[in-house]
């Protein structure tokens, strides 16, 4: 992603220590030594990826811009992205030029603004002052001498793997939201609101005018990528559309990239994978990041602590208890500073809820959606009925629509999606992953995301326009089989068609409780296993928990992902000591 860390000089007491730190953090992290400048009463850190990647710092006398992430700007990356940023007439931002996910710092004409991308995607930390301003996690807690676990946000990673909105797991620390443009002067730090408005209904026009449409969406940010980069791209393919859409998109735009698919040797996603490589003429390399043999005993902590590092603390899925697979794979995407590129999001052009075709209100969407705990795992400092009513806050929120409790329309619940899901879910893996190298995720580039906010919901249905679109751009890719069943030169299958219909038509209620059924029904639990197992386990953290114990009846958890993300909000207090408090 590079890196920044910002903090506000005027009171030195708080300045040099932080500075200090967050140097020491992005060197235990894996950067090279940050370069430091001062921005109008500011001081920045700034270091640039970490395998290698565009330039992402451009100073021009008292002008500067610094990037962290994958900026594209007038269809530019690197040092073009940067020039072109520099001449925008800030406070205004013309998001028509910008795309890609970041965070950027402009000084220009003696003023210094800071902001993310459209979604806020790429992560950007601060303190609950907004003295600090940090891309990593560890360097904002660092930086604070006390730290308190927010409840609804523990709760929300453990159920759901990552916290969203604006919160994370600290009480103290905040994300910069996707609305807020901040100007960074001697006296602190202030506030603009930004509109960044979507679509919010469904147009009719003409399949192939809509066709055509969406592929200069695509064409253009993904055009962008493959002038800077070339073959020098890492694509995902597996049996699913997205891959599929994003390989497309690819070869359409002229790249030729390293074509690659995870999983055992038994995976569906691998046989299609590497079937569709040898009809189409490309090598697909197969990568089992299972067979990678994990540390010994002895070797463990040191692995964990790795991971700790490589992972901000935090993984998307609370992985830092595994064998290092995980950050070989990373690296080998990035080799030489390559791109890697990623389908994530694609279900901007499904129904990712599976939800009716009909209003529905915010706290529909909670409990059919993120109600995914057995009530018999949590203490007595679990509301329910706070902890959904604050998912249906946050919902709301990232629409807009604060304490609208009725029923919203339908093209804006799939506005949830890009607003609150991809965000936080996606995001923090751009802004893991981005740290090491350029990473492209066209599907949560805002103009393509306002494209797919005015498809019909009956096109949405079973990947049929997503499906359309893969056609469009490589008809030779789309006529492979598919783990639906079926290629995508052909309408979506029965099988396909009734499995998404039968989850669309369950009652909100029963959807809502179907976790802790399925945990109730469940039988043979002997524990966790691998390197969950307390014989590793014990090695890194108390298995009493201390710090998680006031959450959770950790004996009852009967499920492993979230036993290890449990277990990964531990470590991370055992980590920080005793600036940790509650």
């Amino acid at each position: 992603m590079a890196g920044l860390f910002l903090v506000r000089g005027s009171d030195p007491g708080v300045a040099g220590p932080a500075l200090a730190s967050a140097r020491a953090q992005f060197g235990r992290h894996g950067f090279a030594a940050p370069s430091e400048h001062v921005v109008g009463g500011w001081t920045l850190l700034h270091a640039p990826h970490i395998i290698g990647g565009p330039e992402s710092l451009f100073v021009r006398g008292d002008d500067l811009v610094a990037v962290a992430g994958t900026l594209v700007c007038d269809g530019k990356l690197g040092r073009g992205a940067l020039e072109a940023l520099l001449t925008m007439d800030l406070p205004r931002i013309d998001w028509s030029r910008i795309g890609g996910q970041f965070v950027a710092l402009v000084r220009r004409g003696g003023r210094t603004f800071l902001f993310t991308d459209f979604f806020a995607a790429f992560q950007l930390f601060r303190d609950s002052e907004a003295r600090i301003f940090s891309t990593s996690f560890l360097a904002a807690a660092e930086a604070l001498p006390r730290l308190h676990f927010d409840a609804q946000a523990v709760y929300e990673m453990a159920f759901n793997v990552v916290p969203i909105g604006d919160d994370t797991v600290f009480a103290e620390i905040k994300l910069v939201g996707p609305n807020a443009l901040i100007e960074l002067d001697a006296d602190g730090a202030v506030f603009h609101t930004l509109a960044k408005p979507l679509p919010d209904t469904a147009i009719d026009l003409p399949l192939a005018e809509r066709i055509a449409a969406h592929r200069t969406k695509l064409d253009a940010i993904i055009g962008a990528h493959v002038a800077a980069y070339g073959d020098r791209i890492c694509c995902p393919l597996s049996g699913g559309l997205d891959s599929r859409l994003l390989l497309a998109g690819l070869r359409a735009a002229g790249s030729r990239p390293h074509v690659y698919v995870y999983g055992r040797a038994d995976s569906e996603d691998v046989a299609i994978g590497r079937a569709i490589g040898a009809a189409e003429g490309f090598k697909v390399e197969w990568v089992d990041k299972s067979a990678v043999p994990p540390p010994g005993p002895e070797a463990y902590a040191e692995r964990v602590a790795r991971n700790f590092q490589d992972y901000d603390g935090l993984p998307v899925y609370g992985e830092i208890f595994e064998s290092g697979a995980n950050a070989a794979a990373r690296d080998a995407r990035h080799p030489g500073g390559a791109l890697a590129a990623s389908g994530g999001c694609g279900e901007i052009f499904r129904n990712f809820f599976y939800l009716p075709d009909r209003p529905v209100s915010a706290a529909v969407v909670a409990r059919t959606f993120f109600a995914r705990y057995d009530r018999g795992d949590l203490t007595g400092a679990f509301d329910d009925k706070a902890f959904l009513r604050g998912i249906e806050d946050k919902i709301l929120a990232a629409l807009g629509r604060a304490g609208d409790r009725g029923r919203l329309p339908r093209p804006l619940v799939e506005h949830i999606y890009p607003r609150l899901r991809c965000r936080s879910f996606f995001g923090r893996e751009i802004s893991l992953e981005a740290r090491y190298g350029p990473y492209l995720m066209p599907f949560l580039d805002h103009q393509v995301v306002a494209g797919a906010m005015t498809l019909p919901m009956a096109l949405k249905h079973a990947g049929r326009f997503e499906a359309m679109l893969v056609a469009a751009l490589d008809p030779s890719l789309a006529r492979h089989m598919s783990a639906y069943g079926h290629g995508f030169d052909t309408p979506p299958g029965l099988r396909h068609r009734l499995s998404e219909w039968s989850t669309r038509m369950r009652p909100a209620r029963l959807r809502q409780h179907s976790y802790a059924l399925q945990r109730r029904l469940q039988r043979g639990w002997a524990g966790p296993t691998g390197l969950m197992a307390s014989d590793y386990l014990g090695r890194v953290i108390d298995l009493e928990h201390p710090a998680m114990r006031r959450f959770f009846r950790i004996e009852r958890v009967q499920d492993q992902g979230m036993l290890m993300r449990i277990a990964n909000l531990e470590y991370l207090a055992k980590s920080l000591g005793s600036r940790v408090i509650g």
